[in-house]
């Protein structure tokens, strides 16, 4: 199978780690060698519920059943996506209160792109140094790292950027802005927090100038940070919510939520101002239902932040920098990029599935599903630091 990986599909990079994936459950994946490992990464943060999880999976199953894809999205009634979308609602602060469901995270920041300039007039739209919002064009047009972006351009004008946590920047904010589009968390960037009520800063100057403030949520959501949105950690509510990763149990979805005053405007002026095929199909939305369901009505968000402590006691090593981060979305640094690296690969070989983040290079992401037990993640950490005492002789040998 892995031949056919490499000469038939399509890769991302020169060295994918190319495990042949037999069967997951858990918190745990299988290769076709019946070897086990521990998934410290949850499919970078999708796998809300781990592997196969029995709700979800039934939800599936019995949507299938009744029917599958029947028409492009908004046009009939499917009672999976109106459920998830009607408890989504009853969940986020107002007005947040109408759910457009796309196919990805990266869909889902196109959508509310367009919907900034669709409600102020306006073209400015500003992002982040070193952030990522996807990696289509819209979404790459806001992407903070230029290396990643210089291959394909021209992309879309009249985007600016400010640095995360900075507030003079602010001022790049006017009344010439569409939008700021930003991360709760900062992601690729290495998992950095907002400090000094920057998010409300952004969120009193976006008041002011009548620009639109669009939080993304597509890592940090869903219960990810002791909360079931990251921005609830902030005391903000932003104008546009974008979704994604982990909504649907490893199903492949993303939305974007705004007020309904100002998401009915992509119904007219033009009409159709935004369509999908498969956006809301009713299996993907069956099994977002049943995972926010299980999120919301077990204590698997609270107990996010005891998981964390236990992560950050076990995970004490003179190798370890600090660790970023809140919740289950850690990033534990080390001193450099290589041993980062050898330290990642190094516990693949062990039985342990640890990953890398888009822009900084020191950084071992540890994501794991919200349903890892206080064992697993005992097991994962030794591990973690067996490997360092290991990298720590060699390095210094």
């Amino acid at each position: 199978m892995i031949k056919d990986f490499y000469q038939y599909q399509a890769q991302t990079s020169p060295y994918p780690l190319g495990m042949e994936v037999s069967h997951a459950i858990g918190s745990y994946i299988y290769d076709t060698k019946n070897n086990k490992y521990l998934d410290f990464v949850a499919g970078v943060s999708a796998c809300t519920l781990g592997h196969q999880p029995k709700r979800v999976n039934d939800a599936i199953k019995n949507q299938l059943d009744k029917y599958s894809h029947v028409m492009v999205y908004g046009e009939y009634a499917q009672n999976p996506a109106t459920e998830f979308c009607k408890l989504l609602a009853s969940l986020l602060p107002k007005p947040l209160n109408k759910t457009y469901l796309v196919n990805s995270g990266t869909e889902a920041t196109e959508g509310a792109l367009k919907l900034a300039r669709r409600v102020t007039g306006r073209s400015q739209l500003i992002s982040c140094k070193n952030a990522y919002h996807g990696n289509t064009m819209g979404s790459m047009s806001v992407m903070g790292f230029e290396e990643r972006k210089q291959a394909f351009r021209p992309l879309i004008p009249d985007v600016d950027f400010i640095t995360f946590n900075n507030e003079a920047d602010l001022e790049k904010i006017t009344e010439k802005t569409a939008g700021i589009i930003l991360e709760s968390i900062q992601g690729g960037a290495g998992f950095i927090e907002p400090e000094n009520n920057f998010l409300q800063k952004v969120r009193k100057k976006c008041t002011e100038v009548g620009a639109l403030m669009i939080i993304d949520e597509i890592q940090p959501g869903f219960g990810r940070t002791g909360k079931l949105f990251g921005f609830e950690n902030y005391n903000i509510v932003p104008d546009v919510v974008i979704l994604g990763k982990g909504m649907g149990s490893g199903m492949p979805v993303g939305a974007f939520v705004a007020s309904a005053e100002m998401m009915d405007l992509l119904s007219f002026g033009p009409k159709l101002g935004h369509i999908t095929t498969f956006g809301g199909h009713p299996v993907i939305a069956a099994a977002c239902l049943a995972t926010l369901q299980e999120i919301t009505e077990t204590n698997l968000i609270a107990d996010t932040l005891v998981k964390e402590k236990i992560f950050r006691e076990n995970l004490v090593h003179p190798l370890i920098k600090e660790i970023r981060g809140r919740g289950l979305m850690l990033a534990a640094m080390t001193e450099s990029d290589e041993i980062t690296n050898e330290v990642i690969l190094k516990c693949h070989q062990r039985g342990l599935i640890l990953f890398w983040l888009l822009f900084e290079g020191k950084a071992i992401r540890i994501t794991p599903p919200l349903t890892v037990s206080k064992e697993e993640i005992v097991e994962g950490c030794a591990i973690i630091c067996n490997v360092l005492d290991e990298v720590q002789k060699a390095h210094s040998s």
